[in-house]
Formats: structure tokens, C-alpha cells, sequence
């Protein structure tokens, strides 16, 4: 329930004061929130299905936007930076459905 409320206050203080991204990362701010929203549904599914560890949440959190960032950041150096970022989204995108298919089926299963 905290980590729920923490995420409402989040938002509402970011509507609110609305944060100036640096230019050097703003190219990178979709992969990161798509990152991140794989580990928040990816917690979502393991509270469903009673193995939820925060330790491992907060780890997963942080590995993925870090992970999928340097990704993006590496093919950018390369030269195949818009490649990499789709392929990061579709590994991603797909990990999210799944995730959102596990929770759907525990939801309507009672």
C-alpha cells in the first residue's frame, strides 16, 4: 500500500511542479519510463502471485532503466541508435503484455 501511495504522491507532485529534464537525457526518457513501467507491473505480478520482494523490486527497478538506457545510449554511439531503441521497446512492450496477461488471468481466475 505504500509503494502505491508513494506512487500517487509521486505524480501528483510531478504534475504539479513539473521537473525540467536535462536536454542530454531527454532522447532517453521514453525508453526509461517503458523500463520502468516493466518493473512496476513486473512487481505486480510477482505480488499476485505471493513471491513480491521489495529488495528484488527496487533491484529490477533500477537494473531495467539503467540497463535499457545504456542500451540506447551504446547504439547511439554506434551509429544504430534508433534500431536499438526500437528493439529495447519491443523486448520491453512484450514483457509488459505478458506481465499484464499473468495479472489479468489471477484478476478474472479469483
Amino acid at each position: 500500500m505504500a509503494a502505491v501511495l508513494g506512487l500517487i504522491i509521486g505524480v501528483v507532485v510531478g504534475i504539479f511542479v513539473r521537473p525540467d529534464i536535462p536536454v542530454f537525457l531527454q532522447p532517453y526518457l521514453p525508453i526509461m519510463v517503458v523500463a520502468a513501467l516493466d518493473a512496476l507491473l513486473g512487481a505486480a505480478r510477482a505480488y499476485f502471485q505471493r513471491s513480491f520482494s521489495d529488495k528484488v523490486f527496487v533491484i529490477s527497478f533500477f537494473t531495467n532503466v539503467i540497463t535499457a538506457t545504456l542500451l540506447v545510449v551504446l547504439g547511439n554511439q554506434l551509429g544504430v541508435g534508433s534500431q536499438l531503441q526500437t528493439a529495447v521497446i519491443v523486448v520491453l512492450g512484450i514483457r509488459i503484455f505478458s506481465n499484464v496477461s499473468a495479472i489479468r488471468r489471477f484478476i478474472f481466475r479469483g
